[in-house]
């Protein structure tokens, strides 16, 4: 995909995440008094860097690690060795009372907006929640933020059963953005959607991403989808980054046999787009 203009490459923009030799291992249930449960190493060593502004894809299929890195990189669980550093401050290990920075400038857009909007909640108190949470400023925010993701300002008084799918994401998405985060961490937020509208939520996520300068950390299980919106992209399999590089060279000539694998299984959205 080509530098957006008035981009720097990534290589020349200040590290914003970085990743060094993370590991995960989790450890199974007992089966008998006698035998301690398996252990299951979910990440092995994964190190990578997400610059500021950068568009950066993680790929692989269920089982891969990626689930468990996205949930180590918003703190929502610590590994068993390695570090994560965060706009230069080191998360592992931190009590949650000390993230409140992380929490600030780190969001995340699940899989299911269904699931992750509360039925009771009208939309202007499903945006306004993080910042309330927060202590930050709600007036007139949530008006411009159901601006920016294309629904009308009469949306607020509604509830999210009323909306497609597709509308759904877009609340999430201005949840999302309400406390005004540095990093949009995009967790399989198309794969719940009709195939006639991912296309427009990418299109979104990419047009926001250039107004608001801000970085995305976008999980997928299809590289097809991955590279429409982002620039870099690291590909795992078995707790491992097996492949990474630019989307569009990774694309045209991977490298590794798994990566060639996900390129002949996974349907594309040609056409789409």
């Amino acid at each position: 995909m080509p530098t957006h203009a008035g981009t720097p490459p990534a290589d020349d923009r200040d590290p914003l995440i970085e990743v060094r030799d993370l590991t995960r291992v989790y450890q199974r249930p007992r089966t008998s008094l006698a035998k301690a449960g398996a252990a299951v190493h979910a990440l092995r060593g994964v190190s990578l860097t997400v610059h500021r502004g950068e568009r950066f894809g993680i790929v692989g299929e269920s089982g891969s690690g990626k689930s468990t890195l996205l949930r180590l990189l918003c703190a929502l669980d610590q590994p068993t060795g390695g570090s994560i550093t965060f706009d230069g401050q080191e998360i592992t290990g931190r009590p949650e009372r000390r993230l409140r920075f992380l929490r600030e400038n780190l969001q995340i857009v699940f899989q299911d907006p269904m699931s992750s909007l509360d039925p009771r909640m009208r939309v202007r108190d499903l945006v306004a929640e993080p910042l309330v949470a927060l202590g930050l400023p709600v007036a007139g925010r949530v008006a411009e933020l159901l601006e920016a993701v294309g629904l009308p300002a009469s949306a607020a008084g509604r509830y999210p059963h009323q909306f497609s799918g597709g509308q759904r994401q877009r609340i999430a998405i201005a949840r999302a953005l309400a406390p005004r985060p540095k990093v949009l961490v995009a967790d399989e937020p198309v794969s719940a959607l009709d195939v006639s509208v991912r296309g427009q939520i990418l299109n979104l996520l990419a047009d926001l991403a250039d107004e608001l300068g801000l970085t995305i950390v976008f999980v997928s299980h299809d590289l097809s989808v991955v590279r429409h919106v982002c620039e870099t992209v690291a590909v795992m399999n078995a707790g491992e980054i097996v492949e990474s590089g630019p989307v569009d060279e990774v694309w045209a000539a991977p490298a590794h046999p798994y990566t060639r694998t996900l390129l002949r299984a996974v349907p594309t959205l040609e056409g789409l787009l």
